[in-house]
């Protein structure tokens, strides 16, 4: 079993920057891939980025060049940079990954004020 815990979240004007953090439990964190999603209030939750387990990210059209995605293997720990943050990007931010089953952390706030 996984758990994640993610952190980071706040207010932050248009322009700004913020880092998330999403720790997981376990030993198998080396060998899985992590992803970011976001759900925006009214929206469906939407792929933000993910990394594999050999550190290759990918992203939506709509962050790419803004936001980066990296893991540390040695702290189980997934990041997301997000830089020039826009209004559109507030959200509630979930960790995911999948190991025989969906995990998914309970979010984080990112609220972006114009």
């Amino acid at each position: 079993q996984v758990q994640l815990v993610e952190s980071g979240g706040g207010l932050v004007q248009a322009g700004g920057s913020l880092r998330l953090s999403c720790v997981a439990s376990g030993n198998i964190f080396s060998a899985i891939v992590m992803s970011w999603y976001r759900q925006a209030p009214g929206k469906q939750r939407e792929l933000v980025a993910h990394i594999t387990s050999g550190g290759i990210p990918n992203y939506a059209d709509s962050v790419k060049g803004r936001f980066t995605i990296s893991r540390d293997n040695a702290k189980n720990t997934v990041y997301l940079q997000m830089n020039s943050l826009s209004p559109e990007d507030t959200a509630v931010y979930y960790c995911h990954t999948w190991y025989r089953v969906d995990y998914w952390g309970k979010g984080t706030l990112v609220t972006v004020s114009s």
